[in-house]
């Protein structure tokens, strides 16, 4: 869009010459600049909507002024077009997905969802721009192209120049102060006395039965499941668990809640009733820490081919 922005006229877009201001579709182009600057989707919207209706109300005005029938869809989308391109707003695409994606459906109606069709046919048509799209000659666009790339590439070069010495100088000052705390950190380091080696721990324990652990409970589980001759079918009533994060949409957040809340329930009324029922049983501290390596080991084992199994 950058490149196109140098050279395209209202003419290549067929606009007609009594529609044709480009002053006062600055102002429509300060409204679309705005989308980057606010986070919710509706706010994005809001600034969609400023420019659809500056553009409307001076192509509604130029028509009274010039006696021609009122604008229609023919002449408002080549000037919206125009519009996007001079303005080059930052992340456009990004945000029209995010609009799409967080914006409620129930919201995008009418009016709003008549000029943010239109902005998604804009960024569509610019998206895929050519010489015939701007009504001009190959080589005439390709010669523009060219013209355009050379001019920001010499743009871009005296901004990295003007960067780079900014850096140096910013690395000059801060060069010594660097030096000087690497220093401190060494001799800090040098005067630290070295930890002794682990103590020696006390005789474990005579082995007792006990009743299993949350993390043997799911090894076994996870042992059984890897026999699972289609393990997809067990997951068929957890319909997210084959989701990706760009595929839910606003209305998921509160299935998704309510999901969370019930695990977080069971797994917590779980873990109390498997304390409750082990506490008579305590583990030496070797014991257990010697348990836990080994049980996470088998864990992340068994969690991978299931992932692996299931297609994940």
């Amino acid at each position: 869009m950058a490149l196109v922005q140098q050279f395209v006229r209202p003419e290549n877009l067929d606009i007609k010459p009594a529609f044709q201001n480009e002053t006062s579709w600055l102002l429509a182009q300060k409204e679309l600049q705005k989308i980057n600057m606010y986070k919710a989707p509706r706010d994005k919207l809001v600034c969609i909507l400023n420019c659809c209706k500056v553009i409307n109300n001076l192509l509604l005005n130029a028509s009274i002024a010039s006696n021609e029938n009122p604008p229609g869809a023919d002449d408002f989308l080549p000037v919206l077009i125009y519009v996007t391109i001079k303005a080059n707003p930052p992340q456009l695409h990004s945000n029209l997905l995010y609009i799409q994606r967080y914006r409620r459906q129930s919201r995008l109606v009418s009016e709003a969802a008549y000029f943010f069709t239109n902005m998604l046919s804009a960024e569509a048509f610019i998206s895929n721009i050519d010489a015939k799209a701007l009504s001009l000659e190959e080589t005439e666009f390709e010669k523009n192209m060219e013209f355009a790339r050379a001019l920001l590439s010499g743009l871009s070069t005296d901004l990295d120049g003007l960067s780079s010495q900014i850096n140096q100088l910013a690395g000059q000052d801060q060069r010594e102060p660097t030096e000087s705390r690497h220093h401190t950190l060494k001799e800090d380091h040098a005067n630290r006395p070295k930890s002794s080696d682990g103590k020696s721990s006390s005789k474990d324990q005579s082995s007792i039965s006990k009743v299993p652990s949350i993390s043997e409970l799911e090894n076994r589980g996870a042992t059984i499941l890897l026999k699972e001759d289609q393990v997809s079918k067990v997951f068929q009533e957890y319909p997210y668990m084959f989701a990706h994060a760009g595929d839910l949409t606003v209305k998921d957040v509160e299935e998704l809640l309510n999901n969370y809340k019930q695990l977080v329930f069971k797994y917590v009324c779980l873990l109390k009733g498997s304390d409750g029922a082990s506490a008579s049983f305590p583990l030496s501290k070797s014991q257990a820490q010697a348990q836990q390596h080994v049980e996470t080991v088998k864990e992340s084992q068994d969690h991978r081919a299931i992932a692996q199994n299931i297609g994940l």
